[in-house]
């Protein structure tokens, strides 16, 4: 099982993971083969990427950290809180919302090794919901790690879900520009916190440190955020963990201007942030549970051999359990052998074998071999 971007699916090739729409109706179950009719209306739908089987990791799963019931569930109920406050003005559905967030919590908690091994897939045309989702998820996994009570999860995660409202008063053409924004428009949609939390703060039933989260999110330690510039310990821990977790959700997300970050590249780029856009503490939370190199990742290793990512556990997060599968010299192996970086310090992963390094190495004889 591995995430393939759609513009290199084949007919033939095995959906692994189900693949919804934008109301969140199945258009393709597990198991369905594809057709060239099945990819080009991934293609028209704007779907970026899909999980497939193939023969690189026979059988195994890439397990998400919630149900898909609950994120599916969560993603439905977030588009149907921002939709009617864009045409109606008016914030109701909040309780429901606080319902979303506990089933989300209750299955994290129902999951004490988490990993952050799964890209969320998403239609570049419905970013924001299924972004605040994620976002939500990934602060409570900071949240957990962090040791705060049940409460201040809940909190956390109120403000997280609803961190972007404020860009349902955003133009929608300027929202999703494909192309660079100019310094007027970019000043536009940097109102959207300030905007999210004028009317956050007013909602009945709205806690008012969840709402400063909307108001502070895009804040960073060094003093460089907006909307007030504040630094430091100025910045609430809420609004430091959603600003980190959002920012490492857009760069795994393929959005209209750009292609996903590969997460080994996220990961490298927040782990420099430390102390200088975020806390170090909260950055290290976070990253305790986020794969720099997710299960079925092909791998390079300062050996020169090549092999696929396993495994990942908390606080290993660069030192997967990989299979090897290839010798330096590009040669198959009659078995693979299983290698646990965390007890091998000196063996390093070096470089991840993007999906044209890989399709050479399955078009050459050895990787046929290997693989078929």
């Amino acid at each position: 099982m591995r995430k393939l971007a759609v513009y290199r699916l084949k007919p033939g090739m095995k959906i692994a993971r189900p693949i919804y729409n934008a109301n969140q109706q199945m258009l393709l179950a597990s198991g369905t083969v594809l057709t060239a009719t099945f990819i080009k209306k991934l293609e028209k739908l704007n779907i970026p990427a899909v999980y497939i089987d193939d023969d690189l990791l026979p059988g195994v799963e890439i397990n998400d950290v919630v149900s898909d019931n609950t994120r599916y569930r969560a993603i439905n109920y977030t588009k149907k809180i921002f939709h009617d406050f864009h045409y109606t003005r008016s914030l109701s559905g909040l309780d429901g919302m606080e319902r979303v967030v506990n089933n989300i919590l209750d299955d994290l908690l129902d999951n004490p090794t988490i990993m952050v091994n799964l890209v969320d897939i998403r239609s570049t045309d419905e970013y924001t919901f299924g972004h605040s989702v994620n976002t939500c998820i990934l602060a409570l996994i900071t949240g957990l790690k962090m040791g705060y009570n049940e409460s201040a999860l809940k909190q956390l995660a109120m403000g997280a879900i609803m961190h972007d409202l404020g860009k349902t008063l955003v133009p929608v053409k300027i929202l999703n520009k494909p192309g660079k924004l100019t310094a007027e428009e970019f000043d536009i949609i940097k109102k959207h916190s300030e905007y999210g939390y004028s009317v956050l703060k007013k909602a009945r039933h709205f806690n008012a440190i969840s709402a400063l989260v909307a108001l502070q999110h895009h804040e960073r330690y060094n003093g460089s955020g907006y909307p007030h510039g504040l630094s430091g310990r100025q910045i609430h821990d809420f609004a430091a963990i959603v600003g980190l977790v959002d920012m490492y959700d857009a760069l795994t997300a393929d959005r209209v201007y750009r292609r996903a970050y590969p997460c080994h590249e996220a990961f490298e780029m927040l782990s420099a942030f430390g102390d200088y856009m975020f806390d170090y503490n909260i950055v290290k939370s976070f990253l305790h549970h986020v794969a720099a190199y997710p299960i079925s990742s092909v791998v390079k290793l300062s050996t020169g051999e090549i092999g696929v990512v396993m495994e990942n556990r908390p606080g290993f997060s660069l030192c997967p359990v990989v299979n090897i599968m290839f010798t330096a010299e590009n040669e198959k192996l009659k078995y693979p052998v299983k290698l646990d970086l965390s007890t091998t310090p000196n063996v390093t992963i070096v470089s991840v074998i993007d999906d044209d390094e890989f399709n050479k190495l399955m078009d050459n004889k050895t990787g046929r071999q290997l693989f078929y």
